[in-house]
């Protein structure tokens, strides 16, 4: 039995970055005033206050910044946080893994899982070098 995801929650200021999912993007939006992208998806730019944001799509790399492993769940799975290589830190689950081979700085690669609606939920996995 595999773990059940629940449906996210769309709403006007996310529905791009759910619909970019779905078609297997990452999307992330940047401000066009301080030129940082960040990670919630939300129209005022987090680090200057400024309302001039567009989306941009990830490369879906990143690294784990911290994971922990949900052991005494029905369905063990890990969480994590993966810093973008785009710079923003976004919090995830890292799937298709060894739990006891996750490290802090170890590559990892966006996949979609999907949640008990079908929608795509953007996910991580360890390279397969890494």
């Amino acid at each position: 039995m595999s773990r059940k995801i629940p449906a996210p929650v769309r709403n006007p200021e996310t529905a791009a970055f759910w619909d970019a999912a779905s078609n297997g993007s990452l999307l992330l939006k940047t401000c066009r005033s301080c030129k940082q992208p960040h990670f919630y998806p939300r129209t005022i730019c987090p680090f200057c206050n400024s309302d001039d944001t567009e989306w941009q799509t990830s490369s879906g790399r990143g690294t784990i910044y911290s994971w922990s492993v949900m052991r005494r769940a029905p369905n063990p799975y890990a969480i994590a946080f993966v810093t973008l290589a785009e710079g923003p830190t976004i919090m995830s689950n890292i799937v298709e893994c060894d739990f006891d081979a996750l490290r802090i700085g170890q590559e990892v690669e966006l996949v979609f899982v999907p949640a008990e609606d079908g929608a795509a939920v953007p996910m991580f996995r360890p390279l397969a070098h890494a």
